[in-house]
Formats: structure tokens, C-alpha cells, sequence
């Protein structure tokens, strides 16, 4: 678990262009867009302002007025889960696309522009999971990392990880770390020698009701904190803090049922 690299640093640089194939932004898309700015606005400190809306009403989310993430709303006779969607970064979203379909997956929405902030693609990967691609043009995406109310890692749940972890490494040129333990089938994807997300096999352990899907982590100061709060806002617990190499981590929902994880960071 690390940060996105090519995000910005929370000392106020410049916002960076993502190096392609890194996470690069992240993604909600719910039936009620206004309680769901209300729960993150409180949980995060997240602001709102308007975004593309070439898939519908959209808001970028601030933190102290740089961008971290998106919330959209579904239209109502679309009935998608409720999820947080990784998009990694793409010179040409167009060839990315075609690379998708030729490796076994999937694209759903695009390519196709999003105004002038730039051009994206959602698919899936030959076990289902959804994510995005982006190609940035005046919105370079996430712009500030390593701090509390920004994404810090993505993980996707799967049933294996070696047949999946080589499609995402002939779609975006990842390296790839493989976990050596009888009972972690885990593998760490790798840019520039540094570490951007983690595929983790479950076999039959990986939930019936979602299948394979991306989980975002998100930064907080006091994860104990936070689940008091989250739980009063609305959310649920999926699974209580414990603790891991990387820090303290929870698995959590929100009202409408998107899953994340709340990590605080090792000391």
C-alpha cells in the first residue's frame, strides 16, 4: 500500500500529469448524489463543485480546494452496484480501450470526451471488475495525496490473482510482486519500481454478492475516530480495524452501500 505516484504531495506543488498505467482518480456514481456530498463532506471535509457531465450530473470533490474525487448520479433505470471505481492514466484511451477488449475484457462506457477536462473509458477486466481509464487533458486528476480525506491505495478483490494480474500488466505495463506464502495469494503491481495497487485472490471467500471488484482506501488521521463518525453518519462497519504492515485498516460502507476502506497510516 502506497500512494498513487505522479499525485501531488500535500505541501502544495503543482499538481503532476500521472505517469500511464497510475491510479490516477476515483469515482462514485449513486442514485442520491446530495446525501452522498453530505456524508463524505463530513466524513472527509470534502467540498463540491460541478463537473463534466457527459454521463449525467457530476461533482469533483476538494480537499482544501484541490481535487481528490468524483461523485456522479445513476440514472434511475440503470441498476449498476453502488462502487467506488479506480480510472488509471492513459496517453490514448482509444488504443488502452482496444488493449482491454484484445486481452479478454470489457469496455462499457466510451471512449469518449468528457468536455475539456479530458477523454475516458470504463471496462472491466476478464473476472468483472470495473474500472476506469483516463485520459487528462485540462483535469490531470487527483491532485493531492498522503494526507487524511485522500485515496491512498487501490486493491482489487478477485478469485485468483496471477491470470488476472497479467491482463493489467499487457493493458497498462505494470510490474508485478508476487506475495510467496501458501495461504496469501496476493500479488503487488508495480510502476517506475514503486508499488501503485495489489490484486488479492480470495477463491470461493470473495463475496457472492459483489464478485470481483476494486476497494479504494482512503486516508484518516484516527481510524477509530472516523468509524465513530462514519457509523453516525449513516455508514457500516464491514470489518473492524485491524492491523496490517501498512497501518491500521477497516473495511467500511457508506448509506447507499459503496465499499471502501479507511486506513491509518503507520507512524
Amino acid at each position: 500500500m502506497t500512494d498513487a505516484r505522479g499525485s501531488a504531495g500535500p505541501n502544495g506543488d503543482t499538481p503532476a500529469r500521472h505517469v500511464p498505467g497510475a491510479p490516477c482518480w476515483v469515482s462514485l456514481m449513486v442514485h442520491g448524489p446530495d446525501a452522498t456530498e453530505e456524508f463524505y463532506g463530513a466524513l472527509f471535509g470534502w467540498e463540491f463543485q460541478p463537473g463534466p457531465q457527459q454521463l449525467g450530473p457530476y461533482v469533483r470533490a476538494l480537499l482544501d480546494g484541490r481535487e481528490v474525487a468524483g461523485i456522479g448520479r445513476l440514472p434511475p433505470d440503470r441498476h449498476l452496484p453502488i462502487a467506488w471505481t479506480p480510472y488509471f492514466a492513459s496517453k490514448d484511451v482509444d488504443l488502452t480501450a482496444e488493449t482491454v477488449r484484445s486481452r479478454g475484457g470489457t469496455i462499457g462506457v466510451g471512449p469518449l470526451d468528457a468536455a475539456d477536462a479530458g477523454r475516458l473509458a470504463i471496462g472491466s477486466d476478464p473476472a468483472g471488475a470495473v474500472f476506469g481509464i483516463w485520459q487528462a487533458a485540462a483535469h490531470l486528476g487527483t491532485a493531492v495525496s498522503g494526507v487524511p480525506g485522500t485515496p491512498a491505495w487501490n486493491e482489487l478483490l478477485t478469485f485468483e490473482s496471477a491470470s488476472v494480474a497479467k491482463f493489467y500488466r499487457t493493458v497498462f505495463g505494470y510490474e508485478e510482486e508476487p506475495v510467496i506464502s501458501a495461504d496469501l495469494d496476493y500479488v503487488t503491481l508495480h510502476l517506475g519500481g514503486g508499488p501503485v495497487a495489489g490484486i488479492h485472490g480470495l477463491g470461493r471467500a470473495l463475496p457472492r454478492d459483489r464478485g470481483p471488484h476494486w476497494v479504494t482506501y482512503f486516508q484518516v488521521a484516527d481510524v477509530d475516530d472516523a468509524l465513530d463518525h462514519l457509523v453516525h453518519l449513516g455508514g457500516h462497519v464491514l470489518r473492524p480495524v485491524h492491523d496490517t504492515a501498512h497501518g491500521r485498516v477497516a473495511s467500511v460502507a457508506d448509506p447507499e452501500g459503496a465499499r471502501f476502506a479507511l486506513v491509518q497510516r503507520s507512524s
